[in-house]
Parts: structure tokens; C-alpha cells; sequence
């Protein structure tokens, strides 16, 4: 029999760690360039709860029925009658011929986590089990999700709300005029406004959106918009009470009917104005724009058979689109391509380009295969007209790295190795954070070291500065470094591959993560039991992680160590541990070399020797700061680079900066894409 749930089982909800507020602190600072801005944070190392046996969806199924429980099969979760409502609300939860609004309960059917849409309530699959059972000490309270914000953010943003005008009443017409031409508003009506309930906060110059609680006129928090002037563009910042990680407002929920079946999402509210004004359709702005799209919101876009999405105007909006179709079920789903003539909602608003025409435009996200070019010749235009960003994205702190693997793509493996205390995990760690810092999800699998040391590492090479020596400044760091992408396992020491594999899914799935660093995969061998030959155990390793990648679109940095060799003598692409299966199935190599370059300053030297994108491979040096233990080369460093090209092993090196150096060589000779620096007497004897 079904049981209210009376006890206080505890929920695992992620919940804010630090506050940081509008008119407290400010707006915040941004930690790289890009339209817009957001705050991004870690939701409490989020990746560490991952249960050791992922539920799935038939013992899903089965456990409802064992326990009578009627159930109906949706896109993306189950929905079944709640437990956590009073008995009154729902007459007969086990009527299965009852109205589906009393079928209030979503259960995710990836993770098993559930959310009542009465309640509110929430908590993982074990939560929901306990409450179905019985188990705990008869509190029903303890399970119900604190859906009100807290204290301080509620006054927070009700200061803020009431504080807020519309636009159109606004006391200086000019300073409205300028408003709305700011964030180009200039073809968004008064009415618009007034039913997204949009405000304008004068004291920042920022437009403000409201979250309301499901069903209710309640106010949960609320999104401030700035935006700056770039000189030739506009760059909006944005700020959200309360913080990134538990705002879940899809904004223009309030104005979704029951009966809507279809409706576009967008990833900012004002291409949700623009779309709402120009069609008259459903449409819904993710909170967290293209960078994630947080499973607590799928029961809410459950009701609709169609899906649009029409996220932005570039490659990488593109991508998300494909990710989040996943989540949703591709079948249902539709996106809307980037172009010239298919721009973001509202510039297509301001353009006066036809907005139904470009929604006609959508290409549905799934097929069963591919069977001729024409499914992908779409795809290769958008490779071919957005060359950089088809590269990927491209390292701030590493410019050599640039010119070698033109940047970071999604669905690579790349292999990474060096000679023991070369400083693997130090540079790897610099590597991964240059990139999170541009806004790329990244999860952290250390089994060398503990995390709180590797966060600390990580710290210091973000404030790039020793903060042991200046404590004053930790907190300041701390918040900013705290409001970065990333996340941690808390694996230590040797795990099983499939341990592994499972944490990386639910990162992927839940947090939308896009890079994985694994250090090492030698601590993964000893508990695979597939052969006492510890070369096949690895290649076996090897493929999972490369078929993950590929699965997921998730790129996977792998840190092996290298077999032993003669100190005189440098890694190589066959020094690698184990056969050659790591080498093949990477798309790219990197070897952390820790011998005197002749041609720069540096005793260590990064070797790219494979770059399945496009070829080029190479080494530039590496100049250690144990200060801020970093191995990014200062901007006044006059080090070059080495390109190796492919024909006849020719080595052209150029210099950094441009400039040429005295005694500087203008061509040497490399034997194969292994070819390393000390080689240059031969490549004298070539010419």
C-alpha cells in the first residue's frame, strides 16, 4: 500500500555553499570574454554522490508496479501519483483511469530523481523508496524541498523587485529611449513587457526578470541583465538571486497553458520576448543559457510533443542544442540552425527577417542513419563558415598550444604523458582550468592526489599568486574560483573502469559537463578482472574512454605514464605505457618533456606528436613559476616555437613574438612526427 512519507529521510539536494548579491557585492566580475556573461558554480562537488549502482529505467518500472504503484511513460521521466501531497488532494492514488493531473510525480528516468509538481518536494531515488516504504521517524515535513528562498534573499530581492519600474513608466522619456535601444528593445511593445512581467532597475541600468513559484504568485528570485558597451558591440552581464546553481527559472512559465503542445526554447530571455511578440507561440529562456540545461527542468517540458530550439547564432549553440535534444528525447525535437540569415530571435526581430519563416526552417534532431551526403551537407557549411569555431575552444594562457591543436574540441581523447615528477598534474591542471575559465563544463577525476590539495594547486594558479602569503585576499578568491564550472570525484586510489565510466555519465547528463580529466589510468588496471595481461586490461580501458567520448561528445584528457626509459634518452609516441591501442584510438598526444630545450630558456617542453584535427605537431617550452605553479609562458618570454610539417620531416620554427633571435636556425630536420629539439646538428647536415 502507498504510505505518506513520515519521517525525516534527508534529502540530497545541492544546495548554495556562498551568497553573493546585487547590492552587497556588486555585479560580478566576469572570468572571460563572451556574450553573455553568466555565473557559473560547482553545486557542493556534485559529482561525489554519484550511487555505486545507477538505477535504470526498468527497475524503475519494476519497483512501481511490486509496489501497486500505476505509473504513465513520458519523453523523458515517469509520472505517477505523489506521496507528498495531503490524501485529499489526490482522492485515488491508484486509480490509474483518475485525471492525469493527479499524476503530479516526475521520476527521471536516467537518474531516478523525482520532483512533485504540488509540493514541490524533491530528492533522489533512494529518497523516493523511503518515502514509499515507510522508513523514518514519522516527520513528513523533513522530505519537502525548502522551495522559498532563504531569508537574506528574499529580502534581497523583494528590495530589488520593488526598486524595479517597467520601462514604459520610466519618468525621463530619453532615459527610456536609451534603455531599450541598449538592449535592443526598440521593437518589443509596451504589452510584451507587461506579460513577462520585465522591470527596469534604474540604479544599475538593468532589466529585471522575475521568478515565480509554479502556481503561485510567489517570488523565488529574479535575473538582473546589464549590458556594456565592447567598442563594437554590446556585452551583457548577467546576475542571478539566488545563485546560478539553484536558479531554475524557465523564464515564461507562468504563461504556459496545460493544452500547449508545442513550444521554442531559447537561451535568454530576450530572444523569448522577440519570439513571444512576433508569433504568438509558447516559449521558454533556459536559465543557464547553452551551457547547461539542469534535469530539475525536464518535468516542466514534459507535456509538450515538439521542441524547438533556437538557442543562438553560433557553432557552439548548435552544439548545445544536440546535447540537450538528448535529454529531451530527440524525437521530439527540432533545432533551428545558425546563419547569416538565421540569427538570434531578436536580431531576426530588429533585422526584419521573418521569424515563422526561420522556424520552418528546423531540422528534426534524430534519424535512424545517415544514408547520403544530403543529411550532412548542412553540417559541413556550418564546419566550413565558422572555422574557428569548428576548431574549438582555444587556450588563453597556452597561444602555441593554439597554433599546434588550433583548440579543444568535444568527442576527442587526448592522451597526455611525461617522465615521473616532470609536473604532469601541475600542467594538466593549468591546461583544464585555462579552459573552464572560458565557460567549458569540467569534471576532475585525481587519483594521485586528494582533492583538497588539487583544489588548492588549482587556486593558486588561478589567483596566480601564492594566497598562503596573503590571506586577506583568500575569501575574494575563493568566490570567484568557486563560481567556475568544475567538479570533482572523490575517487582515491585504484577504481574500476565501470565506477569510473558511470560518475562521468552523470556528470554529463546532469551538469552537462564537456571535458573529463582522468589522472591516471594506471590506477584503473588493478581492478579489472577481464585478464591477469595487464596490456589487454588497459586497452580495454582505453576503449571505453574513447567510446565514451565519441558516445557522449564530451572531450577526455588521459594521463598515462610512460614505460621506463634511459634517462639520456626522450618519450616518444611509442613510450607510452602499455600497446600501441592508446596511441591509435587518441586524437591527440601530448608528452610533457622534462629536458633542456635548446632554443628557449626552459628545461621543460610540451611535444604535440599527433593531431588527428588537422596535422600539425610540434614542442615549444615550458617556463615553470613555482610562485603561482604555473607553466603558462610569460607575455615578455622570447622562446619560439618548432612546427613540424609533414613533408620530408621539415622543421620551420618561428618565433612567438615574431622576431627572429640571435643564432635562430631557419630550417632543421626531424625524423617523424616523434622528432624532438636535440636534433637539430642533424638537421644542419640536411640542408
Amino acid at each position: 500500500m502507498w504510505l505518506l512519507l513520515r519521517c525525516a529521510y534527508p534529502l540530497r539536494t545541492l544546495l548554495p555553499l556562498r551568497g553573493v548579491w546585487v547590492g552587497r557585492r556588486g555585479l560580478p566580475r566576469s572570468l572571460a570574454p563572451g556574450p553573455p556573461r553568466r555565473r557559473y558554480r560547482k553545486e557542493a562537488l556534485p559529482a561525489l554522490e554519484v550511487p555505486v549502482s545507477p538505477v535504470t529505467t526498468a527497475e524503475i518500472r519494476q519497483y512501481l508496479r511490486a509496489h501497486g504503484i500505476p505509473f504513465q511513460d513520458g519523453h523523458s521521466c515517469l509520472r505517477a501519483p505523489s506521496p507528498f501531497v495531503e490524501s485529499s488532494d489526490i482522492k485515488n492514488l491508484k486509480d490509474s483511469t483518475s485525471a492525469s493531473a493527479s499524476f503530479c510525480l516526475f521520476i527521471d528516468k536516467t537518474t531516478g530523481h523525482f520532483l512533485c509538481m504540488t509540493s514541490q518536494a524533491e530528492g533522489s531515488w533512494e529518497d523516493f523508496q523511503a518515502s514509499v516504504e515507510g522508513r523514518g521517524d514519522g516527520t513528513r515535513e523533513g522530505v519537502l524541498l525548502t522551495v522559498g528562498p532563504e531569508a537574506e534573499d528574499r529580502e534581497e530581492v523583494l528590495r530589488i523587485w520593488n526598486r524595479s519600474i517597467p520601462l514604459w513608466e520610466l519618468p525621463d522619456p530619453e532615459e527610456a529611449r536609451l534603455a531599450r535601444v541598449m538592449f535592443g528593445l526598440t521593437k518589443v511593445t509596451d504589452d510584451t513587457l507587461r506579460r513577462f512581467s520585465v522591470r527596469y532597475l534604474r540604479s544599475t541600468r538593468s532589466l529585471v526578470f522575475p521568478w515565480f513559484t509554479p502556481g503561485s504568485t510567489g517570488m523565488r528570485g529574479l535575473k538582473l541583465l546589464s549590458a556594456e558597451d565592447q567598442g563594437n558591440g554590446v556585452q551583457y552581464v548577467e546576475t542571478t538571486i539566488p545563485r546560478p546553481g539553484a536558479y531554475h527559472n524557465l523564464f515564461g512559465l507562468p504563461l504556459i497553458s496545460r493544452r500547449d503542445a508545442e513550444v521554442v526554447l531559447t537561451s535568454r530571455e530576450l530572444d523569448s520576448l522577440a519570439l513571444s511578440q512576433s508569433m504568438g507561440l509558447p516559449t521558454l529562456s533556459l536559465p543557464r543559457g547553452t551551457v547547461c540545461l539542469p534535469p530539475a527542468l525536464l518535468p516542466y517540458l514534459e507535456q509538450f510533443r515538439r521542441i524547438v530550439f533556437w538557442l543562438g547564432d553560433d557553432l557552439r549553440s548548435w552544439e548545445a542544442a544536440k546535447l540537450f535534444a538528448r535529454k529531451l528525447n530527440p524525437k521530439r525535437c527540432s533545432l533551428v540552425r545558425p546563419g547569416s540569415q538565421q540569427p538570434r530571435p531578436l536580431e531576426a526581430l530588429n533585422q526584419g527577417l521573418s521569424l515563422p519563416r526561420i522556424l520552418r526552417t528546423a531540422l528534426p534532431a534524430w534519424h535512424k542513419s545517415i544514408v547520403s551526403f544530403r543529411q550532412l551537407r548542412e553540417e559541413v557549411l556550418g564546419e566550413l563558415s565558422n572555422v574557428e569555431q569548428a576548431a574549438g575552444v582555444r587556450w588563453s594562457r597556452f597561444p602555441d598550444l593554439n597554433r599546434l591543436l588550433k583548440g579543444h574540441r568535444k568527442g576527442e581523447l587526448t592522451v597526455f604523458t611525461g617522465p615521473t615528477g616532470s609536473g604532469k598534474t601541475t600542467f594538466i591542471s593549468e591546461y583544464a582550468l585555462d579552459l573552464c575559465t572560458q565557460g567549458v563544463n569540467t569534471l576532475w577525476g585525481s587519483f594521485e592526489i586528494s582533492n583538497v590539495r588539487l583544489a588548492r594547486v588549482m587556486l593558486t594558479q588561478f589567483a596566480v599568486t601564492r594566497l598562503e602569503e596573503q590571506l586577506d585576499k583568500y575569501e575574494e578568491w575563493a568566490d570567484r574560483f568557486e563560481d567556475l564550472p568544475l567538479y570533482f570525484m572523490t575517487f582515491h586510489g585504484q577504481q574500476s573502469i565501470r565506477s569510473v565510466i558511470d560518475t562521468m555519465q552523470h556528470a554529463v547528463y546532469v551538469y552537462d559537463v564537456c571535458h573529463v580529466v582522468i589522472d591516471n589510468l594506471q590506477f584503473m588496471m588493478g581492478h579489472e578482472q577481464l585478464s591477469t595481461d595487464r596490456i589487454a586490461a588497459q586497452d580495454y580501458i582505453v576503449g571505453a574512454f574513447r567510446k565514451f567520448a565519441t558516445d557522449n561528445s564530451c572531450h577526455v584528457t588521459l594521463v598515462i605514464h610512460p614505460r621506463k626509459e634511459d634517462d639520456d634518452k626522450e618519450l616518444q609516441t611509442a613510450s607510452i605505457f602499455g600497446s600501441a591501442k592508446a596511441s591509435q584510438e587518441a586524437d591527440n598526444v601530448l608528452i610533457l618533456q622534462d629536458r633542456k630545450l635548446v632554443t628557449g630558456p626552459g628545461k621543460r617542453y610540451l611535444q604535440v606528436s599527433k593531431n588527428r584535427f588537422d596535422g600539425d605537431v610540434g614542442v615549444f617550452p615550458l617556463e615553470f613559476n613555482k610562485s603561482s605553479l604555473t607553466f603558462s609562458i610569460p607575455p615578455k618570454s622570447k622562446a619560439r616555437l618548432k612546427k613540424i610539417k609533414d613533408d620530408n620531416g621539415l622543421v620551420a620554427k618561428k618565433s612567438s613574438s615574431g622576431k627572429r633571435g640571435a643564432g635562430h636556425q631557419n630550417s632543421e630536420t626531424c625524423s617523424g612526427q616523434d622528432a624532438s629539439p636535440n636534433q637539430s646538428d642533424s638537421s644542419k647536415s640536411s640542408r
